[in-house]
């Protein structure tokens, strides 16, 4: 008996990975995030599947209800929105199920911050703008964030923010990152990424709480930075007609067409 962790992406049911996709068909029982997860993700569920809704469980209901499934012998699927690296509550199941000894397997998924980018048709490191992306969130009740990881650490390194769980700080986000990027420094806000209701709203630090007025108060990103506008950026030299690599010799005294390149 195996319990598998899968990543069900941001919302989209074919935005699941294949791998996921085979983990659950082969899973007499399900445990699904409900608040997040689609349900139609739950038709890839066996034939008479046990399908368990998890959004009003307590940690040990949940621990329970995979031990029930470890002592009959079944494996398992359990469904997390988005990525489980991130934000995922995956953690404190996993000390949990290796305490017992019920072995466990992680399937990776879309995670909402590469879906809003997608969304917006952005890429989010572009050559002298930002070589870097901040995945980040505020402090909220379930988890407080620590010292040292704030708005003002990250803003001062000018990387793109992608700014998680706290659309309902947004006039504090911008007006403390306007010290850093400037008040004209694009914004977007994209509400439930992938889904059928998906929203967008584009901005700058100055304009965006005006802008996303009246706008769902959950399942938001904020993301922040320069390359949002996809302007005054250079070209990069991956695929410049003079640049030497190993799949592009330029010469044969190239290192790469010698054959001697680490």
């Amino acid at each position: 008996m195996t319990v598998h962790f899968i990543g069900a992406g941001p919302g989209a049911p074919d935005l699941l990975t294949l791998r996921g996709r085979d983990r659950i068909a082969a899973s007499p029982v399900c445990l699904y995030a409900g608040s997040l997860v689609p349900a139609a993700l739950l038709d890839h569920c066996p034939p008479g599947a046990q399908i368990v809704n998890t959004a009003s469980l307590s940690l040990d209901e949940i621990v329970a209800a995979i031990v029930a499934a470890h002592e009959a012998g079944q494996d398992v699927a359990r469904l997390h929105s988005g990525d489980l690296s991130i934000w995922s509550a995956m953690g404190e199941q996993l000390r949990r199920l290796r305490a017992l000894d019920i072995p466990v397997t992680i399937t990776p998924g879309v995670p909402a911050f590469a879906a809003a980018a997608a969304a917006l048709e952005a890429e989010l490191t572009l050559p002298g703008l930002a070589q870097s992306v901040v995945l980040t969130r505020t402090s909220g009740r379930a988890s407080a964030m620590p010292a040292a990881e704030t708005l003002a650490a990250f803003g001062a390194t000018g990387a793109t923010l992608a700014i998680h769980l706290s659309i309902h700080r947004l006039a504090e986000i911008a007006a403390e990152l306007a010290d850093h990027y400037g008040a004209d420094c694009p914004a977007a806000i994209v509400w439930r990424a992938s889904w059928p209701d998906e929203r967008i709203v584009r901005a700058t630090l100055a304009t965006i709480v005006a802008a996303a007025e009246g706008g769902p108060e959950r399942t938001a990103l904020i993301l922040v930075g320069r390359v949002l506008a996809a302007e005054g950026f250079g070209d990069s030299s991956l695929y410049a007609p003079g640049y030497d690599r190993r799949f592009r010799p330029q010469s044969a005294g190239s290192r790469f067409a010698r054959g001697d390149a680490a």
